[in-house]
């Protein structure tokens, strides 16, 4: 049979009307995630000049050595496939955390994990109860199932923890048609949080049928008194989830390894749609020697939140209003000028992220890096002040 001509191009159709009839309703609906900007792009028209990258909320003092050595000794066994399970690393989770190896599944990152609950729990009819100024997974990953995402607004600019999620109005927005209920303490982008005592009282008040989901990416950072982890509450309520990932404090975002942990039978049936194999070699041999080594873990948790309070009244001195933050950034209002703050910061060589897309259009998210770096920051803002002056 000869081959199909092809038509002329003034009698193509559309290719994406085309492709778009051929796709399902939710994802004709949806928008991508937007990871900010081309970080490879700027790097290559800056070198040989180094960027001050603090966009991405990564830990700027890279992995453990341990985490490095045992990366280095995968590499040699790249022509095998990794432990389908990932038996050891969801050993060493269990121990860690108190639960049983059953009671965890592992994740792409936790972004991938968010995105299989509702994948598994939601669909077509069901709501998805998620917070004004979340984390943008939380979205995508219920309009993605076709699921009704039902936004809920935060906390208002001029409360004690300012655009932070409103666990009173989050409870009231769930019905008999909710089925997940996405969180994040702390929260990104925001750095805020929620007490723990606010949070038990509001777990004990959902209905069972309803799936909480506490994303816990920068639980690791967090040090205020009144926080707590979700996962002391996971053997008292079975409608619990806790989501966790390396790429934070564990300093393995190029890695890409998170974990979910909760009830074994809820884990299974997310194990019913994880992918095979779908962490590699080296993620999961880094991911659980990056685990066992506290000592590298405390000491830079300990500098970050060093340098977070320096950088925070730093830029409190010259101005800028600064959310409180439990995380490893700062979400900073910068008002009308925020564009072009932005743009001039960004032409100097400091890449910071923009928040138009999560609604917060006077605000920039500042990742805390090492002290050289945030210094470059403050000089480039201040050189942006003179020139306005």
């Amino acid at each position: 049979m000869s081959a199909r001509p092809r038509l002329p191009e003034a009698q193509a159709p559309d290719d994406r009307a085309f492709f778009a009839s051929l796709a399902s309703p939710a994802i004709r609906a949806l928008r991508a995630y937007d990871p900010g900007h081309d970080l490879v792009a700027l790097r290559e028209a800056f070198a040989p000049r180094v960027l001050i990258e603090l966009g991405s909320n990564e830990n700027p003092y890279g992995p453990s050595p341990k985490a490095r050595e045992a990366a280095a000794a995968a590499l040699g066994e790249m022509h095998r496939y990794p432990d389908p399970r990932g038996g050891a690393l969801k050993r060493a989770l269990a121990a860690r955390h108190g639960v049983a190896p059953e009671q965890v599944s592992l994740g792409n990152g936790s972004h991938e994990l968010l995105m299989h609950l509702a994948q598994v729990f939601a669909g077509p009819g069901v709501d998805v109860v998620l917070p004004q100024y979340g984390f943008a997974v939380f979205a995508i990953a219920a309009r993605a199932a076709g699921a009704n995402a039902v936004v809920v607004p935060a906390l208002p600019a001029d409360a004690a923890m300012p655009n932070g999620h409103d666990l009173d109005a989050l409870l009231a927005a769930v019905t008999p048609d909710t089925r997940l209920l996405y969180l994040a303490n702390p929260n990104n982008p925001t750095g805020t949080w929620y007490p723990a005592e606010a949070f038990e009282r509001f777990i004990a008040a959902v209905p069972e049928r309803t799936l909480v989901v506490v994303d816990e990416a920068y639980a690791e950072c967090a040090d205020a008194p009144d926080y707590a982890s979700a996962l002391s509450l996971l053997d008292r309520h079975r409608n619990l989830l806790v989501t966790r990932t390396f790429s934070k404090a564990y300093a393995l975002a190029g890695l890409r390894v998170g974990c979910a942990i909760g009830h074994p039978e809820l884990i299974a049936l997310l194990e019913r749609a994880r992918e095979s194999f779908n962490i590699n070699g080296v993620a999961l041999a880094a991911a659980e020697a990056a685990l066992g080594d506290e000592a590298y873990l405390r000491d830079t948790l300990a500098r970050n939140a060093e340098q977070r309070e320096r950088l925070a009244a730093a830029l409190r001195e010259r101005g800028w209003p600064v959310s409180p933050s439990q995380t490893n950034f700062l979400l900073v209002e910068f008002g009308a000028a925020t564009t072009a703050i932005e743009a001039a910061l960004r032409a100097d060589g400091v890449v910071l992220r923009p928040m138009g897309g999560y609604g917060l259009p006077g605000h920039l998210r500042i990742s805390v890096g090492e002290e050289a770096e945030n210094r470059g920051l403050l000089a480039a803002l201040d050189r942006i002040a003179d020139r306005a002056a």
